[in-house]
């Protein structure tokens, strides 16, 4: 089995990376293994008909790092690092990783689709192919554990088929 001493999850703040955090939380704990959590601003501008106008970094990186300290923060079972980093995500996050000496990439991914991935492109998808390490995506929660471990006996009707 694949040794496991170190786990980045990569988050945006939203729902999906919520769900990957959880899972990489949980293999975190089950190998005893530390969790760097990262997050990558990217610098905010403003673009008026005039030009392009650099909004205060300082107030929205302070937001930021507030956001990613309270990620995990109730959690104590596990060694947790928080990390704020700036410039391109995919770029960072395969920096970070490679310098952290990562053994494993847990991170949410949006799924899209078609035109909406072609537009706006996918940071998991590209971390997936360049990453040195295996990398872990989590698109939706997993599913109630009460369906788990049931036999096909005990399913519903509906459920069985």
């Amino acid at each position: 089995m694949l040794p496991i001493d170190t786990i980045l999850h990569p988050t945006d703040f939203s729902e999906h990376s919520q769900h990957a955090f959880h899972l990489a939380f949980a293999l975190a704990r089950d190998h005893g293994a530390r969790l760097i959590v990262l997050h990558v601003a990217i610098r905010p501008t403003i673009v008026y008909g005039e030009g392009i106008v650099p909004v205060d970094p300082e107030g929205v990186f302070q937001e930021e790092k507030e956001r990613l300290r309270h990620v995990g923060a109730e959690r104590s079972d596990v060694r947790i690092e928080h990390c704020l980093e700036e410039g391109d995500p995919v770029t960072e996050i395969l920096r970070v990783a490679q310098e952290s000496n990562v053994d494993l990439i847990v991170m949410g991914t949006h799924g899209r689709r078609g035109l909406r991935r072609l537009l706006m492109g996918s940071v998991a998808e590209q971390v997936v192919r360049k990453s040195m390490c295996p990398v872990l995506t989590v698109k939706t929660p997993f599913p109630a554990r009460s369906s788990v471990g049931r036999s096909v006996a005990e399913l519903s009707p509906v459920e069985a088929k």
